[in-house]
């Protein structure tokens, strides 16, 4: 019940987020995430799923990933209670502080310190469609709201 109130107060909290990020810096940013990440046309998954679509797709959804599950705090178990959306909250969230948000998950990631490479990173995946195509991130992110 802990964990749950802790991913309510995350998740439903005031988040703020402008429609146009900066992509060059969120590419930059992303750099801290090409190690367990894939995006674009040719996208695989590694030790992480790939983050086609991942803004406004629902958790755990990435064909041919095996997500943690078994045991309170794994996103399996969490989307089991309740299916989940990666919209700007729960990504902010995740971004910021990973463990939080999805306790035993396998991201070691300890997350991100500044909401402006929160919000660049997040806008230059929004870039991305589930098939690694470019499409208008400013519509999507508007969509994930």
């Amino acid at each position: 019940m802990r964990l749950f109130i802790a991913v309510a107060a995350l998740l439903f909290g005031s988040v703020t987020f402008a429609l146009a990020g900066d992509l060059a810096a969120g590419q930059k940013v992303y750099a801290k995430c090409k190690a367990c990440h894939m995006v674009g046309p040719d996208a695989k998954n590694k030790v992480g799923p790939t983050l086609n679509g991942v803004v406004g797709r629902q958790w755990g959804t990435v064909e041919g990933f095996k997500y943690s599950d078994g045991k309170d705090g794994t996103l399996l178990v969490i989307t089991g209670a309740e299916p989940m959306t990666w919209n700007i909250e729960t990504l902010t969230a995740y971004l910021r502080k990973p463990k939080d948000v999805i306790p035993k998950g396998k991201m070691s990631f300890a997350g991100l310190k500044k909401d402006e490479d929160i919000e660049n990173v997040i806008f230059y995946l929004a870039q991305f469609d589930e098939n690694g195509q470019e499409v208008d991130p400013e519509a999507v992110i508007s969509a994930a709201q």
